[in-house]
């Protein structure tokens, strides 16, 4: 039944990927927005939609490591997992914006992080809004100046779509992503039950994988369909996303408190770690671009961070 469970959950993530992939790229040509900016707002927001409701439900129900654990999981997943598979898949041609406000973006978000854990180990209120008004800033930022950026060339298949075709692809991918995810979540986290696995394990391996597939099938059908500015703003905004709106509204409805210390003294350093290390791969040993080698770099730290943690 879990089995069955997980393989549902995965052809409705597969199937939603594809359906918020064309409201996307529909709507960027729609108004005239560069793609990476959709990419940033309309698919991460999208995709992000899983540990959201996984984070809310788990915190609400008493289990904050479960919620903190599938957003610092979900984090290293994306970069390390889900950007190593796509990076496999072929080279990726990074934009000016990656260095400028992307990355910093995230940094700044993962150092807020780090900085209200350690300080007392709970993630209060005030500080659900200081994340949230910061992703507020970032997206009114985004919008305003990076409107402007050259538009990338679109391939022959891209075409404008009506805005009730925008809308519905945009609501049947979002829905499809989060049933899948539930499907996922709950038959995978059943499995690791049976093993008798501690809360914060559950949440940054199996429950952090699971909700990360959203970004790995929006991303893997992106690079199919060559809209690699998707793929990398979705997983760069996804990151941001998950710190910022995740935990910044999850713990502005009921405060986050940190139980197991390993999220703080493990866990938390590989996301930093992994985060940080874009930059250097994105500039060696040629500037500006992401290839398969990078991948390897970024599996390899991945199923190193799985092993040390488990």
């Amino acid at each position: 039944m879990n089995f069955l469970l997980i393989i549902v959950g995965l052809v409705f993530l597969i199937l939603g990927g594809n359906w918020l992939l064309k409201s996307a790229v529909a709507l960027s040509l729609k108004l005239d927005i560069p793609k990476i900016v959709i990419g940033m707002t309309v698919v991460s927001f999208a995709t992000s939609a899983p540990e959201l409701i996984v984070s809310i439900n788990a915190a609400l129900s008493g289990s904050s490591d479960l919620a903190l654990g599938n957003v610092i999981g979900s984090n290293i997943a994306n970069l390390g997992l889900v950007l190593g598979i796509t990076l496999l898949l072929g080279t990726m041609h990074v934009q000016k914006s990656f260095y400028k406000t992307d990355w910093p973006v995230m940094m700044i978000a993962s150092g807020l992080l780090f900085l209200f854990l350690s300080g007392d180990g709970v993630i209060k209120q005030t500080e659900g809004v200081i994340l949230f008004s910061f992703l507020i800033i970032f997206l009114i930022y985004l919008l305003r100046f990076q409107k402007t950026a050259i538009v990338d060339e679109l391939p022959e298949d891209d075409r404008p779509l009506p805005l009730h075709k925008i809308v519905l692809f945009l609501v049947i991918g979002g829905i499809g992503l989060w049933g899948g995810s539930e499907l996922l979540i709950k038959g995978a986290t059943s499995l690791a039950k049976d093993f008798g696995v501690s809360e914060r394990i559950i949440g940054v391996t199996v429950v952090s994988i699971g909700t990360s597939i959203p970004e790995l099938a929006a991303s893997i059908i992106a690079v199919l369909k060559k809209e690699k500015a998707i793929s990398l703003g979705n997983l760069i905004g996804s990151n941001v996303f998950n710190i910022l709106a995740v935990l910044g509204i999850t713990s502005m409805i009921t405060p986050v408190t940190l139980k197991d210390n390993g999220l703080l003294t493990n866990d938390i350093y590989w996301m930093l770690g992994i985060s940080f290390v874009i930059l250097p791969l994105v500039f060696i040993p040629k500037g500006s671009r992401l290839d398969w080698k990078d991948g390897g770099i970024l599996l390899l730290a991945y199923v190193a961070f799985i092993y040390f943690t488990i």
